[in-house]
């Protein structure tokens, strides 16, 4: 009997297997409410035992990439209610993925009200695509205030508040992938002297303060978080201090008892490797769920379960045209490959179009 099919626990929740659906933007949110068409989109991916969505905003700072959606709005808590409702029909779980992108935003993106905001005021490099003026240079954020920082706080609180209206079983703190709470983390980013930057200790209290507070507002079982040590995405790269930093983190982070770490490796997307002393060191100072995630495939998922490396495994490429991944793994059947040039693009062509084996 494969593991990778085996029923789980996850914190107070079962799930029917250990495969996870990764979370993947795909910019299919209208005015950043999710439409008929992206409950569709999760409702044919509900055989993963565990869903966690694509990123999703706290706040109308956070919403830097065009189409992407929120959850700090009534309209956008009431449309997401109609994907937990068709995911957890199929007798799946899913998690919200609250994205705050920082630096890597663009006014254009942008609510009128809303500004790009960071660590420190500093420009990442690269471009990213806006709907009105295509693809531009990121801009200068506005290095975050303490009252800002506090305010951030409660707008991640808030919108945890309303994932579990929507009815979603908990939400992950995407600290990865270069967004607002790795901004932090990093001292090419995060160049303060106040509390906040500085030391290891100054930089992880952040995503602490966060973590803390959303795990108190609904509960730490259904708190989980992500994180990407030795990435390289939106011009974050591993630096001297990257093993200790993320080691402590860890450790602090099962001292608050969340339900788990997720953990990606991007060097199948040609990031450096992640050192296997670093994952050791997550795994042995926190208790509770870890997931790995990163170019998996079903062999390599059975080899990580069956050693103990991992409790759950995460897919993300895979789901992307194969909506019934676990049937294909199951049934050795072949993958279909996924159209680049519709990954985010509006509308239900390389979305909900896939074929579903029966």
């Amino acid at each position: 009997m494969s593991l990778l099919f085996e029923k789980a626990k996850l914190g107070n929740l079962e799930l029917k297997n250990r495969v996870v659906m990764a979370p993947m933007t795909r910019s299919r949110s209208i005015g950043n409410v999710p439409g008929e068409i992206v409950a569709t989109y999760y409702e044919q991916r509900s055989e993963a035992g565990l869903i966690i969505t694509e990123g999703t905003s706290p706040s109308p700072n956070g919403l830097g990439y065009a189409r992407i959606p929120g959850i700090f709005s009534k309209e956008q808590t009431e449309a997401w209610k109609v994907v937990t409702d068709k995911v957890h029909k199929k007798g799946s779980k899913i998690f919200v993925q609250l994205m705050h992108t920082g630096r890597i935003g663009h006014e254009f993106n942008l609510p009128k009200s809303a500004k790009v905001l960071a660590p420190s005021a500093i420009m990442a490099k690269g471009k990213m695509w806006t709907d009105s003026n295509g693809m531009v240079d990121h801009p200068t954020p506005k290095e975050m205030s303490k009252e800002e920082i506090q305010s951030t706080i409660q707008e991640f609180v808030l919108a945890s508040k309303n994932a579990i209206t929507a009815g979603f079983d908990g939400v992950e703190l995407h600290a990865a992938n270069g967004y607002l709470l790795e901004q932090f983390l990093h001292p090419s980013s995060n160049q303060r002297t106040d509390e906040y930057g500085g030391s290891i200790e100054n930089r992880i209290r952040f995503i602490l303060e966060v973590t803390k507070e959303v795990s108190d507002a609904i509960g730490k079982e259904k708190t989980g978080i992500r994180l990407s040590p030795y990435g390289a995405f939106n011009d974050l790269f591993p630096f001297e201090e990257t093993h200790d930093e993320y080691s402590l983190l860890a450790q602090k982070l099962n001292e608050l008892g969340i339900v788990y770490i997720h953990l990606v490796d991007h060097s199948s997307m040609g990031a450096p490797t992640v050192e296997p002393k670093t994952v050791s060191a997550i795994r042995n100072n926190f208790k509770n769920t870890l997931i790995l995630s990163g170019g998996y495939d079903s062999q390599r998922a059975e080899a990580d379960l069956s050693s103990g490396n991992a409790n759950l495994v995460a897919f993300g490429k895979p789901f992307l045209a194969n909506p019934n991944l676990v049937t294909k793994f199951q049934k050795n059947l072949p993958l279909v490959n996924f159209d680049e040039t519709t990954l985010y693009t509006p509308g239900e062509k390389g979305y909900i179009d896939y074929p579903i084996v029966s």
